[in-house]
């Protein structure tokens, strides 16, 4: 390669020239270099001082949301870190998280005595994904209530139900009753 040349062409415009400039000098004459091999050796061969510092990708909306829902000691020290550093530049993102860390423990503790006062510190706080959640909780606030305290529930039935559906949707139109009965029972 031209490596004297390019040396050369480079000290005497102080660095102000670009690699493509160097490339068309070249060819005009008669040397057809690529631009590849050209910007590998500057790379190579150059200092950069201006070049910013890589910097650490912000992670994503998914993982973030993951950190906030997900109980606390099931994070790594990596993850507590990094939802720190999410939650001190980000204050509504800070209210989000103590909001969900509330209600999760009147989940876990069954204390559903607790929820208006939650409803009403979200409506304060004034934050639309959780503002219009606790806005949805006051519809029918003595059964949600009930939910968060009694011990028993109905999920066992609902879970059968959704088992009985699902396999509805998958036969629809290519079975009759005898086989839908069936497939209920052997499932």
């Amino acid at each position: 390669m031209h490596q004297s040349y390019l040396q050369r062409r480079i000290d005497d415009t102080d660095g102000v020239i670009t690699i493509k400039d160097v490339r068309e000098e070249l060819a005009a004459q008669g040397h057809r270099v690529p631009y590849s091999s050209l910007r590998d050796w500057a790379r190579s061969r150059l200092e950069w001082p201006d070049a910013p510092a890589p910097t650490v990708a912000a992670p994503s909306v998914r993982a973030v949301v993951g950190w906030i829902t997900r109980h606390p000691d099931t994070l790594t020290e990596d993850e507590t870190t990094q939802l720190k550093a999410v939650l001190d530049a980000c204050p509504e993102l800070d209210q989000t998280h103590n909001l969900v860390r509330d209600f999760a423990q009147m989940l876990a503790r069954r204390t559903g005595a607790d929820l208006p006062d939650w409803i009403s510190t979200a409506r304060g706080a004034q934050l639309p994904g959780i503002a219009g959640f606790a806005h949805g909780l006051t519809t029918d606030l003595e059964a949600v209530i009930a939910g968060l305290t009694v011990h028993w529930s109905s999920g066992g039935t609902e879970g059968a139900v959704n088992r009985v559906k699902k396999i509805k949707r998958q036969l629809y139109g290519r079975a009759g009753f005898e086989l839908l009965r069936k497939m209920i029972l052997l499932q």
